[in-house]
């Protein structure tokens, strides 16, 4: 699934391809990937792109007094083209999910993988109509997220952490992967309690949330599209690398599988060396 940083590169990729430009057309290719019908996509041909935001993972282009906001999922993603085949493509076939054209001819397509979809797309006048952007909290790369204010969203908190790390209501634009690798990081359980956690660890916590999606994001810039999957991959510690030595210490990292997800960290560095139990309500092995 793309998080924040690719999210965010995506979001300076389109900035600098789209604005300014004159939309030609907006296709919609499957029937589940538009969510609103009013305005309908029709409204956005001859619209000029004034500006492409981003609200957690939520892209954001600004057409006009429009937005067309796309939330990836987990099998999405964008696909730049710098032309498109003459005959438009046929709904339901394939992957491709919406074309967006513009008028010289070039444009993007998103597509989704796999039998499961979840992309969504909406047509709005303010992106606050969208209940997973109304529900947002603060994006943690904001000036005004410091560690008072991470702490403040911890505060009254009682759950594991890496629960509260990809609450998109608490804390927007961290999914399962960064999650896994600001833990590691911050050489801390994915299962240990917030409310267990002292001053310290909460400014350790921090430094390590913003360092690991500061990074990831400096790494990501400037990439084209096509290219960010791939350093996303390359740039896991432990995140989809169960079985691989940990970069740090060299012990094996291990896996925590549930029923639609799994994580990844290394018990030397996490866990005090002990193996966390495979199932959903996990405690450390005794």
């Amino acid at each position: 699934m793309p998080e924040l940083p690719e999210v965010e590169a995506l979001r300076v990729f389109l900035d600098d391809h789209l604005v300014g430009k004159e939309v030609a057309r907006v296709l919609p290719l499957a029937i589940s990937v538009l969510k609103t019908y009013d305005p309908p996509l029709s409204a956005l041909t001859g619209g000029t792109v004034t500006s492409v935001s981003r609200h957690g993972k939520f892209l954001d282009i600004q057409v006009g007094p429009l937005h067309l906001v796309t939330h990836l999922a987990r099998a999405g993603w964008l696909q730049w083209k710098d032309s498109f085949p003459a005959t438009p493509p046929r709904p339901g076939k394939g992957p491709l999910a919406l074309r967006t054209v513009l008028s010289g001819g070039d444009g993007f397509d998103l597509t989704e993988m796999g039998t499961t979809k979840r992309l969504a797309v909406h047509l709005v006048r303010d992106p606050a109509e969208i209940p997973g952007v109304a529900r947002l909290g603060p994006d943690p790369l904001a000036d005004s997220f410091d560690r008072d204010a991470f702490a403040a969203l911890l505060d009254g908190e009682r759950r594991q952490i890496k629960g509260a790390l990809r609450d998109q209501s608490l804390i927007a634009g961290i999914g399962n992967a960064y999650s896994d690798e600001i833990l590691h990081v911050a050489k801390m359980s994915p299962f240990k309690r917030t409310n267990s956690l002292g001053e310290d660890d909460i400014t350790h916590l921090y430094t390590a949330l913003r360092t690991t999606l500061e990074d990831a994001v400096a790494r990501s810039s400037g990439l084209a599209a096509g290219k960010l999957k791939a350093e996303k991959k390359s740039g896991m510690r432990v995140h989809g690398r169960a079985g691989a030595p940990c970069p740090v210490c060299g012990d094996t990292i291990l896996e925590v599988s549930f029923s639609d997800s799994s994580l990844q960290y290394c018990p030397t560095c996490q866990t005090g060396g002990k193996p966390l139990a495979d199932r959903r309500l996990s405690k450390l092995l005794k």
